[in-house]
């Protein structure tokens, strides 16, 4: 690849830069921009997150550039990592002195002392991102590629700069650093970079789940987030960090009936969700949706291969699976338990007549993410029959169609019934307790059916004739 200077100086045009260079030339300090930055500069991506490293005192120069930004900078000094840190308007800057680094088996934190450039550069996990550009006056953008970082750009290719196996054994977190960018980037890992993956896999096992799970939602937020997770598959390491996906790996054949691969079909899933929303846990849903699926799996000589159940079984499974991978335990699991649970219901509302029961159901307990699962739903239509495909999405526009009229005529989404159990008591002179609750969800069942609309007096009527029946109040 062939990178034309004007084109680095046009990059490297503006005020940041113009202060980055007088700060360097003020202190003095030979000083580059690297990694990321340069990365994403070749590569016509857009980035606001500036990493500079001096042969000297990284802290200096962005104290330096701190005074010279003035009063619409903030100045961050992190004294365990010895870097700094300078946001200015809309721009973040990383400072660190050229280091380099060595690493004892048991810890991806390393002993740093302070090195040259080349040291800086490697340390560098990959060659893509091993480049630096000198900001210095006398050698303004001049690009130092010593391990042609330029090239494997040009040929797609994700390699590291040293030995694989001791890059990945001294930080076990860049193996999953090298399939997110090859996830990302639209990149292949090199043959001999991808078999010391498979060989050093065990070893991410001394990264904290936090920073397994951070590049695990970067791979997610792909535009096609199955290569990530095909890529974890083949080097062994999804085995290690999400077995219970693996889990959904295979076809098994009996008396001549196959079921697809739940696998791939999650994946699919997955991607198909990807072109629709930018949500991170709506997309972390589809991943866990049909997790349930081993542990119900059932041949029957007349329905062939079933997996009765499996959105059940996949919810108890949640809790235990995000305590494990250090997952959030709030409103984040209530919504994927949510999503998971309820995901079969408009695909067999959508395979039969649409009553107006079955959708007030459906409001009530989906409530607020309603859209969200529908748009799950029709992600999980992988079907490679075209006609099935079409009448499936078909029926939904008419779920879709069903949920907006029911809604806008019952309002039942979040509804609470319009009398409460303190009313209750007080209108039969009961205590808290059985009698009470059953009164309250005769009402909610009674709106939910259409017996009745969700409106007071109507409410008041039903719960007086139906307290009088069955209990005689």
């Amino acid at each position: 690849m062939e990178l034309e200077q004007s084109y680095i100086l046009n990059k490297l045009s503006g005020p940041v830069f113009e202060v980055l260079t007088e700060s360097a030339e003020a202190i003095p300090v030979e000083s580059y921009v690297i990694g990321g930055f340069v990365r994403d500069l070749i590569l016509r991506r857009p980035s606001k997150d500036i990493d500079i490293v001096c042969v000297g005192s990284g802290i200096e120069l962005a104290q330096e550039v701190a005074k010279r930004f003035g009063k619409k900078s903030h100045f961050a000094f992190f004294k365990n990592y010895g870097t700094a840190q300078v946001k200015y308007k809309d721009v973040e800057i990383e400072f660190v002195g050229a280091r380099k680094e060595s690493y004892t088996r048991d810890s991806r934190n390393p002993i740093v002392e302070d090195g040259t450039l080349q040291d800086d550069l490697n340390r560098r996990d990959f060659t893509i991102n091993a480049m630096a550009i000198c900001i210095n006056k006398d050698r303004f953008g001049e690009l130092i590629d010593p391990f042609d970082g330029l090239n494997d750009m040009d040929d797609c290719r994700i390699k590291t700069p040293l030995d694989p196996d001791i890059t990945f054994s001294d930080d076990p977190l860049r193996m999953l650093r090298a399939i997110r960018f090859a996830t990302q980037l639209g990149f292949f890992i090199e043959p001999e970079t991808f078999d010391a993956i498979e060989r050093n896999k065990d070893r991410i096992s001394i990264i904290s789940k936090e920073r397994v799970v951070d590049e695990l939602n970067k791979i997610i937020l792909a535009p096609r987030p199955s290569i990530g997770f095909e890529l974890l598959e083949q080097t062994g390491l999804l085995e290690i960090i999400f077995p219970e996906l693996t889990a959904l790996k295979g076809i098994e054949t009996k008396e001549g009936i196959g079921h697809k691969d739940n696998f791939s079909h999650t994946l699919t899933v997955l991607d198909n969700l990807a072109r629709t929303t930018d949500d991170l846990w709506l997309r972390w849903t589809a991943l866990f949706h049909d997790v349930g699926k081993p542990g119900v799996k059932r041949f029957d000589n007349k329905l062939g291969w079933t997996f009765h159940g499996h959105e059940y079984r996949g919810v108890n499974m949640l809790k235990g699976i995000f305590l494990r991978m250090k997952l959030p335990l709030n409103d984040k699991l209530k919504y994927v338990e949510k999503l998971v649970s309820l995901h079969m219901r408009p695909i067999a509302l959508s395979d039969n007549e649409v009553t107006d029961s079955a959708i007030r159901r459906l409001l009530f307990e989906a409530g607020d993410d309603i859209d969200d699962l529908m748009l799950l739903c029709e992600a999980d239509i992988t079907s490679k029959n075209p006609e099935k495909v079409k009448r499936f999405l078909y029926n939904f526009k008419l779920v879709r169609s069903k949920l907006k009229e029911i809604e806008e005529k019952d309002r039942v989404r979040n509804f609470q019934p319009p009398i409460d159990g303190l009313q209750i008591m007080e209108l039969f002179n009961l205590p808290a307790g059985r009698i009470v609750g059953e009164l309250k969800s005769a009402i909610k069942e009674a709106i939910l059916d259409g017996k009745i609309p969700n409106e007071y007096e109507a409410a008041y009527n039903y719960l007086i004739q139906y307290a009088k029946e069955s209990y005689e109040l």
